[in-house]
């Protein structure tokens, strides 16, 4: 039987089907542009499935469903991450197509229609979400490649970052398992440490052999950086409001990553030796 990954071509998505692949898992890849998965870094491993659908458009997803046992299913849609709305049909024509297990890239914790449907469901169905994903910190990839520099407010926000290969394993192993141990859980994935803004520049630096420096800045200072880089005045508000208000919890570890794969999930540290070619000039 299939296993279907939704957002196949996105950064996770697309670990997700390369390890089901290498694993000898059959799967077939979800995608809006079937042209964008033969393509460049979304290019998908040779023997994969590509198909094309569109989430908004549950009518476009019957084909891709048929004879599927296990479906990745993401909770919000497009680059500004919408939250999806039309969960409850395609929940019921996963139903209808045979679907026995179900993994949800999203909280899980609130009562959305996605939410209310994935738990009503008759499907064995598991949350997944990381708190952050290591790969966000490729954003300063530019700035450290040219300025060997990271600038940005609220240093003191600790994170504890999960590396998205750990993320990847943990949605492929649950949609693989056959026991039911995973089913009727949320799964809040971490790294095995909260790391500041400043911490993680100095594994990249001990990563790459360079010296790096962390530059925390004001409010004042981060609007005037941003508005000169092109960044609207409401896309600033928001980070600012964002960063601000970060909550605690996003520090606080979990054993999750651990309990389904048996091993303690990578440190940063290990992430940045990976990616260390990323930030070299």
């Amino acid at each position: 039987m299939t296993i279907l990954v939704t957002g196949a071509t996105g950064n996770l998505g697309r670990l997700v089907v390369e390890h089901l692949h290498s694993t000898g898992h059959p799967v077939r890849a979800l995608t809006r542009d079937a042209s964008a998965a033969g393509a460049g870094a979304a290019r998908l491993p040779d023997g994969v499935e590509i198909v094309e659908g569109d989430l908004t458009k549950p009518d476009t997803l019957a084909a891709a469903l048929d004879g599927v046992s296990a479906l990745h299913l993401l909770g919000a849609t497009g680059h500004d991450h919408t939250p999806l709305t039309t969960g409850p049909e395609i929940l019921a024509l996963a139903t209808e197509a045979g679907v026995q297990r179900l993994t949800v890239l999203a909280v899980g914790d609130d009562e959305s229609g996605l939410t209310t449907a994935v738990r009503t469901s008759p499907l064995e169905w598991t949350f997944v979400w990381p708190i952050d994903l290591m790969s966000n910190t490729l954003g300063w990839a530019d700035t450290i490649r040219t300025t060997s520099e990271v600038r940005e407010p609220y240093a003191a926000r600790r994170t504890a970052s999960a590396d998205e290969r750990d993320v990847a394993e943990v949605i492929a192993a649950v949609l693989t398992s056959t026991n039911g141990s995973h089913a009727g859980r949320s799964l809040h994935l971490t790294g095995p440490e909260a790391l500041t803004p400043a911490a993680k520049v100095a594994a990249i630096a001990a990563a790459t052999g360079q010296e790096l420096r962390f530059t925390e800045l004001t409010d004042d200072q981060a609007r005037e950086q941003w508005r000169a880089e092109g960044w609207p005045d409401e896309g600033i508000d928001f980070m600012l409001h964002m960063w601000a208000t970060v909550p605690a919890s996003v520090a606080d570890t979990t054993s999750a990553v651990e309990d389904v794969l048996g091993r303690p999930p990578r440190p940063f540290a290990a992430w940045a030796a990976d990616h260390a070619a990323a930030f070299r000039p």
